[in-house]
Formats: C-alpha cells, sequence, structure tokens
C-alpha cells in the first residue's frame, strides 16, 4: 500500500503544547519501508524534512513548518531476558509501565515522562537520577545521508547531560526507528534525587512502589499531561539545568547561603534551572498574555489557552534575559524549535 502523503495538516493538535501552525506535507510512517518511501518523496520536491515524534518536546512557529513533517508510528516491544527493544512510535510511559510489570529495574524513575520511546535517545532523556543512556545498548536508525537502515551501539551516541548525536554533531544525519534497552530482571529502584528520598524515607520501595511515587510527585508538578489540569498545555522543562563551573559556582554562593547543586562531569556544578528562575523574580502562575508558567513548577512554560508560539518565545526570552543578568547565566531551552527562522 502506497504511503498517504497529506498536505497542510495542523501540527498543534500533535503537540503537548497545543502552539503552532500547520505541515505544508505530512506522512505517518509505520514501517521501515515507509520510512524510506518518504524520504524519497522529500528528495523529489527538494523538501525539508522534520521528524515527529510524541510532539511532548517541540514549539511548531505559528506559520508551521514549509515542508515534510514525518510521524514515525512503527510499534512493538520484544525482549529477550532483561535486553528490550521497542519501536520507536511506542508511547515511553506505557514502555516503562511494561518493564515494570514485567520487573525489569533501569527506566523506573523515568515513569510519568509524555512522549514516543524514539525520543528519548536523541536528548538522552532523564529524570530524579536517572538517564536513558545507562541502559541503552543499541540505537536501530535510518541514515538520511547514506539512505541505509544501521545499528549504533550506546558507544557511538556520545551520550552526555541532555545531549547526543542525534541533537548535536550528527542531528540531520539519523532518524530512531527502535532502541534496545539492558535492563536488570528483579533489580531494585533507583533512589538518587531529595524527592524520592523525602517521599520513601528509610523504607526500599518495590519497582512497582518507585513508578507509583514518581507519578505522584510529577503530577503535583503538573508533569504529567491530565486532561483537567490547567498546567497540562506545555512541553515540560523548557530549560534545561546549567552546568556551571566549580569558580562560579563558588561565586553564586558568596551570595545565597544555601544553592541546591549536583556534581556533574569535568568538575562541573549543576544548578536546577528553576531555582535560578525563582531567584530571577519570576513565580509559579506568572503570566504573559496568553502564555505564562505552570502554578505547580517554574520550569514549565505553559500554553493558558490560546496562546501563540511568539508569546511562548517572548516568555522564554524574558526569563533567559532575567536569569542571565542575575547570574550570567544562560539558559538553554529543552524544546526542539520547529519552523522558526531565528531561535
Amino acid at each position: 500500500m502506497p504511503l498517504e502523503i497529506r498536505e497542510n495538516v495542523p501540527l498543534a493538535p500533535l503537540t503537548t503544547l497545543k502552539v503552532g501552525g500547520p505541515a505544508r506535507y505530512f506522512a505517518s510512517v509505520s514501517s521501515e519501508d515507509d520510512v524510506v518511501d518518504a524520504f524519497e518523496f522529500a528528495a523529489k520536491k527538494g523538501l525539508e524534512v522534520f521528524i515527529l515524534g510524541g510532539g511532548s518536546n517541540i514549539l511548531v512557529s505559528d506559520t508551521g513548518f514549509d515542508g515534510l513533517v514525518i510521524q514515525i508510528a512503527l510499534k512493538g516491544i520484544t525482549g529477550v531476558d532483561a535486553s528490550v527493544t521497542a519501536a520507536a512510535g511506542e508511547d515511553w510511559d506505557g514502555f516503562v509501565e511494561h518493564c515494570v510489570t514485567n520487573d525489569l529495574a533501569g527506566v523506573e524513575c523515568l515513569s510519568g515522562i509524555p512522549g514516543f520511546v524514539g525520543g528519548t535517545p536523541v536528548q538522552n532523556v532523564g529524570a530524579y537520577g536517572q538517564e536513558v543512556s545507562e541502559t541503552i545498548t543499541n540505537v536501530r536508525c535510518f541514515d538520511r545521508e547514506r539512505f541505509e537502515f544501521v545499528d549504533l551501539r550506546n558507544g557511538d551516541c556520545e551520550f552526555t547531560y541532555r545531549k547526543s548525536i542525534f541533537n548535536s554533531t550528527h542531528r540531520e544525519q539519523y532518524v530512531a526507528l527502535s532502541v534496545t534497552y539492558e535492563l536488570t530482571r528483579g533489580g531494585k529502584p533507583k533512589i538518587g534525587y531529595n524527592d524520592i528520598y523525602e517521599y520513601f524515607g528509610s523504607q526500599e520501595p518495590t519497582l512497582r512502589e518507585m513508578r507509583d511515587a514518581i507519578l505522584t510527585i510529577r503530577r503535583s508538578k503538573s508533569m504529567v499531561i491530565d486532561a483537567d489540569d490547567p498546567n497540562r498545555r506545555s512541553a515540560g522543562s523548557f530549560f534545561k539545568n546549567p552546568l556551571v563551573s566549580r569558580e562560579r559556582f563558588d561565586e553564586i554562593t558568596v551570595e545565597f547561603e544555601s544553592v541546591p547543586h549536583f556534581p556533574a562531569i569535568d568538575g562541573q556544578v549543576k544548578i536546577p534551572a528553576a531555582w535560578l528562575i525563582e531567584r530571577s523574580g519570576f513565580v509559579k502562575g506568572y503570566i504573559r498574555g496568553n502564555a505564562g508558567i505552570s502554578t505547580n513548577h517554574t520550569l514549565a512554560i505553559i500554553n493558558r489557552g490560546g496562546a501563540t508560539a511568539d508569546e511562548i518565545m517572548s516568555l522564554k526570552s524574558q526569563i533567559q534575559s532575567a536569569v542571565e543578568s542575575r547570574f550570567k547565566i544562560l539558559l538553554q531551552p529543552e524544546p526542539v524549535f520547529v519552523g522558526f527562522s531565528e531561535k
């Protein structure tokens, strides 16, 4: 059956922010053959291509995308013992539920994160002290330059904090089609974050109890998609937690007695972006037109209803400017910007 290519497809409904214009062309691919057909179509017409997953970590411009949007819809979960492969179009939280139900440890702290499996290696998705780079062993991809399918091992992906070759050095080359994770059957959940310590105290939770706790904590911060939550239209954490030098961190502690922080690579220090935002004058529930900051978490920019992409970008810039002026730290956004000439 030939691949269906549609025109002028609204993109806002396919994102969690519910913002943005249409795609000039749109294709939903459910097989590797579909992937090849979609890229051949784009090549023949000289179109730019954007790969869409669950739409949880993107901001589409008000004018939309003047090219071909390829939505990854490959499905399926297979496994041999503790090695589990999930197709890129599988719902991420559904995959975590699958692993916990089958007593497989390694992704339980990543419960409740919206989006598809294929997006997890791109930004090395992490939360509550756990990252997918700890368990990913293989990413099957379509190589857009060579027009062939390849398998990349963990080391090939060059994972660091919220970074990989997929969003840096080779961001236009590979399209993730499936991801293999090496988990631990019967393993204990990872406890490496203050919120988790406070939740359980001295108790040693099961994988199921850990998943339930993470979902409860995330829900309290409006970080779980809930139709009844007024903060639901967001891209999750809008800014990355910045890494600063030890010297810069020491300078900040001169002014502030207690600065939350975590050790990072190469002697750097990670400071929560939410703390920097709050100390720069922003509060939960801050409003700027139809955009705003979540009433439950200062790290989430939300569409309060009817917001434009320009309004979201304006609030983003306002926050960045204030934090940079106050702390000499330029916050880096997490979402991918689609259809913008400048970011």
